[in-house]
């Protein structure tokens, strides 16, 4: 297996900063007026498939929010329900960073290296018909989880997309809705 001897960070670079806001509609106000990011692109009510909290069936919802300060991934989430994940209990910080990202092709890459490093998994599921999904833990505690996302078809241009709505932004539209 490829990851066998990786660590997390080799599985690829830090593609996004995640956060929680307590007030998810200040935060984009503040992100797109303040720091001049966006726009934002809302994708709603997102329940993953087979979504596991600590090795337990979870029905988990949350809504994000995606946009790019140059080459940087900025999410905000929002909880839409009380169900166990790594946005509630001890994992569930708020108005500081929440997690970072990691694009990679091969979910067991990421599977193979937190268990190599005892890297805690908060949850997992399936994205889609071909992407997963870890979150974990690799020891840093709350503010420190690395979500690792094995991409699907479309992922690349869809964030290509996002990203180059950023270029040149007039500050326009900052919310703007995804399937």
């Amino acid at each position: 297996m490829a990851g066998i001897d990786k660590t997390i960070a080799s599985l690829g670079p830090v593609m996004q900063l995640a956060f929680v806001p307590t007030d998810f509609d200040a935060a984009i106000k503040h992100w797109t007026t303040v720091m001049g990011v966006g726009p934002f692109f809302l994708m709603e009510n997102i329940r993953l498939d087979d979504m596991k909290c600590m090795g337990e069936p979870t029905d988990a919802v949350f809504t994000l929010a995606l946009a790019y300060w140059g080459d940087m991934q900025i999410e905000l989430i929002r909880p839409e329900n009380d169900a166990p994940s790594h946005l509630s209990g001890e994992y569930g910080v708020r108005d500081r960073l929440h997690h970072t990202c990691l694009l990679l092709d091969d979910i067991q890459d990421a599977y193979a290296a937190c268990e190599k490093h005892g890297a805690k998994i908060l949850v997992e599921g399936r994205v889609g018909d071909e992407g997963a999904v870890i979150y974990a833990d690799p020891g840093g505690g709350p503010g420190h989880v690395v979500e690792m996302l094995q991409t699907q078809p479309g992922t690349h241009e869809l964030f290509a997309m996002i990203k180059q709505a950023g270029v040149d932004w007039d500050g326009s539209d900052p919310v703007r809705k995804l399937g």
